[in-house]
């Protein structure tokens, strides 16, 4: 599905990322951990094109996208749920969800539309409501709904549970275990690696924007030292 060869990354002439390579099976979930400033975000941002590529190649779905634009990397059936949520605070859910199925055909818009208010129930009730005036956790949803209208093949979702309350944190995690099921590749950046590791299939652990540690998430799991040096668990 995906593949990252040697990729590096960043920002003017500052790397971020250096030399980093994996492979993400399609129906997947993988997780990139590690602590702020690894390198994860840039990682995902730059698959998504939003990232100076410095060096290496993106791959998806066999093909070489690394000099894509940003918007053809979402009709190729690639997207991402930003860290930050960047919704459009004026706009009411509704728009906001219309906003991320730009990339589709009119017809197909009630349709997806109909299967994010089926993920989120929430966002159904508060369909006119401006997205400025929702909670964190009802941003965030919305984040990954409009991610969901462009109807993609991979999902990259940026710290997903930063800042919300535990059962929100749920909700969400209830919701991308229900977009693998409906055959979606999922790309997690996860600062709470415990809650990352209990969906994942393979994670990757980004230090100072390189790969420490690579494997399942089962594996991971399992790693006393692993999860010593770089994880932060408790058993």
């Amino acid at each position: 599905m995906l593949k990252l060869e040697n990729l590096k990354c960043g920002y003017g002439a500052f790397t971020a990322v250096h030399g980093l390579s994996l492979k993400i099976p399609q129906g997947q979930i993988f997780a990139l951990v590690g602590a702020n400033g690894a390198g994860k975000t840039s990682t995902i941002m730059t698959i998504a094109g939003q990232v100076e590529l410095q060096g290496g190649s993106i791959s998806f779905d066999g093909r070489d996208i690394s000099k894509l634009p940003a918007s053809r990397r979402v009709t190729e059936g690639i997207a991402l749920a930003p860290e930050g949520r960047r919704l459009f605070a004026d706009m009411s859910v509704e728009e906001n969800l219309t906003m991320g199925g730009y990339s589709r055909p009119r017809s197909a818009e009630a349709e997806a539309k109909a299967m994010v208010l089926e993920t989120f129930p929430r966002l159904k009730e508060r369909i006119a409501q401006r997205a400025g005036s929702l909670s964190g956790g009802e941003q965030q949803m919305l984040a990954i709904g409009r991610a969901l209208m462009a109807d993609p093949k991979f999902l990259m979702i940026d710290e997903v549970s930063l800042g919300l309350m535990p059962k929100i944190v749920d909700v969400c995690y209830d919701a991308i275990e229900k977009l693998k099921a409906r055959g979606i590749t999922i790309l997690l950046v996860e600062q709470n690696t415990q809650r990352a590791l209990a969906v994942a299939d393979q994670v990757c652990v980004l230090e100072s924007g390189r790969s420490v540690w690579m494997g399942s998430a089962e594996e991971a799991r399992k790693d006393p030292k692993l999860i010593e040096a770089y994880l932060g668990l408790t058993n």
